[in-house]
């Protein structure tokens, strides 16, 4: 199954993970709700990794919509290999994309999600513009 994500887009992240026998549900594949704490753990990953900390009293990205497309089950014992996409900085927003793959069957999509990231003054909860460091890694 080819899998469209922007031609704009930038591959900034990869991890690999086993998936958990807790990750699955009653029937036998991983729940759909996990998928979503997949790309969460590798938007923040790559953040970390870029010396973006979740800071509660400072900036930093709010998820404002986010999707996840399924293509073929996960299920316990599998190792999975993600990759992380940026694409489409506007003022004070960009767009993260992830695709997901057994490692076990490389170039087989598993599923792809994304999500709309918003910048936000936490403390002001409102939306400012993307900082010129996180401008430049998304563009």
């Amino acid at each position: 199954m080819k899998i469209d994500l922007p031609e704009r887009k930038k591959l900034v992240h990869e991890m690999r993970f086993p998936v958990r026998w807790g990750d699955m549900d009653a029937m036998g594949h991983v729940n759909n709700t996990v998928y979503f704490r997949y790309l969460e753990t590798a938007r923040i990953d790559w953040m970390v990794a870029m010396g973006c900390r979740p800071d509660p009293d400072g900036q930093g990205p709010v998820i404002a919509h986010a999707f996840c497309n399924f293509y073929h089950q996960l299920e316990y014992p599998a190792d999975v290999l993600l990759r992380m996409y940026v694409s489409d900085p506007g003022r004070t927003t960009f767009e993260t994309w992830g695709t997901m793959e057994r490692q076990s069957q490389p170039g087989v999509i598993c599923a792809a999600g994304g999500a709309t990231t918003i910048w936000v003054d936490f403390r002001q909860s409102k939306a400012v513009p993307l900082p010129d460091w996180m401008r430049a890694l998304v563009e």
